[in-house]
């Protein structure tokens, strides 16, 4: 499978499931929000979260890349299986299109090292 970097430091944002999408959100190149019962989650680039804002950054993205067809199986099993034998963790986001894999920028080396390995290419 071919992937790709992105080139932004993202942050993690956790609030109140009942909390407005904050506005500076929308000046992200890169932004997921998922809103459950329990949570709102945001994954946006480091550089727009106001700094009175408590975030995780650190985080890098990769990419599959090109648009994957509905009926494949084991995408992300394929990316996240050599990952967890070499105790790397991930999150996982998933558009229409394709898929993401969300690392922390301290184990991006190790990561793509490991997906090399493990059959995958960079781009």
């Amino acid at each position: 499978m071919k992937l790709q970097l992105l080139e932004s430091d993202l942050a993690v944002i956790r609030r109140a499931a009942t909390d407005p999408i904050p506005e500076w959100v929308w000046s992200s190149r890169f932004y997921s929000i998922t809103r459950t019962d329990e949570e709102l989650s945001i994954f946006c680039e480091a550089r727009v979260v106001p700094l009175n804002e408590s975030g995780n950054s650190g985080w890098r993205a990769m990419r599959v890349v090109g648009t994957l067809d509905f009926s494949l199986i084991g995408i992300i099993s394929s990316l996240t299986m050599p990952l967890a034998a070499k105790q790397i963790s991930v999150f996982s986001i998933s558009t229409h299109d394709t898929d993401y894999l969300v690392v922390r920028e301290d184990r991006l080396d190790d990561a793509v090292d490991v997906l090399r390995r493990a059959g995958h290419q960079f781009i």
